[in-house]
């Protein structure tokens, strides 16, 4: 099916991503344009491998999770300034499936930036509590992030972020179905700039991050110990 089409799209959202480099295979190999719902992959090493196969065969690569490219989050970004020097960021939302984690990451990384360098995790079942460490960053919460997966039923899907600072706490406005939309228009815009012009979305390398810190995440709920992320190098 990947024969003399313009976009190749793995729709699998509900899914781990354990069989997404097996599925996008075929078309990348083609040079074919392809989209990757979240997550990319299930493992790091399968994600470097898609990346790789996109770019030694010429192909432009997306994978994005609404939650990345969702403007509400972007405007609540632009208002960290206002705790003073950011100390510590939360998210709660997305569920304990690793496409919910997924998204509660990636909304961790639109507000308050990529460059994890390690994670902590606890939760009954799987990992469903996360910090995020950015280690000695001046520009990252200097006490890290925390992720709370399950939480509980959700009003539509709504997800909320906090940071707090020495000069007071804001609270996000839900984040939940009445404005996904919006980010699945930037997503759709951006895959179609792709398709057309060829370079892949530079937030497709926040997604390998996101694959990354969800794997040690769930080697720090299995050792209960502090993990390191690993590093990425060159969008991969």
């Amino acid at each position: 099916v990947s024969d003399d089409v313009d976009l190749v799209f793995v729709a699998d959202c509900n899914g781990d991503g354990s069989d997404h480099l097996t599925l996008a295979r075929p078309g990348l190999e083609k040079g074919v344009a392809t989209f990757v719902d979240k997550p990319l992959a299930f493992t790091v090493d399968d994600a470097r491998q898609i990346v790789e196969l996109a770019r030694s065969n010429g192909a432009p690569l997306a994978s994005i999770s609404i939650l990345r490219a969702l403007p509400d989050a972007a405007l609540f970004a632009k208002r960290l300034a206002e705790v003073g020097q950011l100390q510590f960021g939360s998210i709660q939302g997305g569920g304990p499936s690793l496409a919910g984690q997924i998204h509660t990451i990636s909304l961790a990384q639109n507000i308050f930036g990529d460059g994890v360098v390690a994670v902590r995790a606890i939760g009954d079942e799987g990992p469903n509590t996360i910090h995020l460490d950015f280690g000695d960053r001046a520009d990252r919460p200097a006490q890290g992030v925390t992720l709370s997966c399950d939480v509980g039923r959700v009003w539509h899907c709504a997800f909320h972020a906090s940071a707090f600072g020495p000069e007071g706490a804001i609270h996000s406005p839900p984040l939940g179905d009445f404005v996904f939309p919006f980010g699945a228009a930037q997503i759709l815009q951006q895959i179609r700039e792709m398709v057309h012009t060829g370079p892949s979305p530079e937030m497709t390398s926040g997604m390998v991050e996101a694959v990354a810190i969800a794997e040690a995440s769930r080697m720090a709920h299995k050792t209960g110990g502090r993990v390191i992320v690993e590093r990425q190098e060159d969008g991969a």
